[in-house]
């Protein structure tokens, strides 16, 4: 086919604006194909790695119902080693801490507890974690390592129980006035259906009357 003089013009820029740029647009191109196939199949391995977590999970609840310790052991491991980025391995530390505190494995317990505060970022699991922790540094009597636990908590998440747990721990060193302040704090931080506020006010009324100082 002929062109005439202007259309063989234009093709002739054509090819030289595509000489020019052509290496760098098939460069673009082929960044952006691999980066949208990269992140589909991301996606994928995300749904694929939350649907065996959901099932080693449900392994893991029978498990703990038929007092499997073994298998308990094994497969919480394996929700926290293989499957800890999805949102099982945290809520399996959780449950599996919960039983062993049960069973009498603190130090199990304290494991899985420690693995949430280390490995999550969700703040709200965080910071049951730490209340849970601080409790069983506090059966061990080992209330400073306790209140530490607490001390790195966020301010603003489950404040009522961190403020509560706090003030087991003072009373607990016989440091009443301090108790009193924690609970009181915490007292300040639930609302009025908060589940815990009646049990902080028993532990509040109970405490030994401050002593009058003259």
């Amino acid at each position: 086919m002929a062109y005439d003089l202007q259309e063989q013009e234009q093709i002739d820029e054509l090819k030289a604006w595509w000489d020019k740029y052509g290496n760098l647009i098939l460069t673009v191109l082929t960044i952006v194909l691999l980066g949208f196939a990269a992140f589909n199949g991301w996606r994928w391995y995300q749904r694929d790695q939350a649907e065996q977590a959901a099932g080693v999970y449900a392994e893991l609840g029978r498990a703990m119902t038929a007092r499997e310790t073994e298998r308990v052991n094994t497969l919480s491991t394996a929700l926290t080693d293989k499957y800890g980025r999805t949102a099982y391995g945290p809520m399996a530390a959780l449950q599996a801490a919960r039983w062993y505190v049960e069973s009498g494995d603190a130090a199990a317990a304290r494991a899985r507890l420690q693995w949430v505060v280390e490995h999550s970022d969700q703040a709200e699991i965080v910071a049951i974690a730490r209340v849970r922790l601080a409790g069983v540094l506090l059966d061990e009597k080992n209330y400073e390592e306790a209140l530490k636990v607490l001390d790195g908590a966020a301010a603003t998440v489950h404040a009522t129980a961190i403020a509560d747990r706090r003030g087991d721990i003072l009373f607990a060193q016989n440091k009443i006035d301090e108790a009193r302040v924690a609970y009181r704090d915490a007292l300040a931080k639930a609302d009025a259906q908060h589940p815990l506020r009646q049990l902080i006010q028993l532990k509040l009324d109970a405490l030994p009357a401050a002593a009058v100082t003259s």
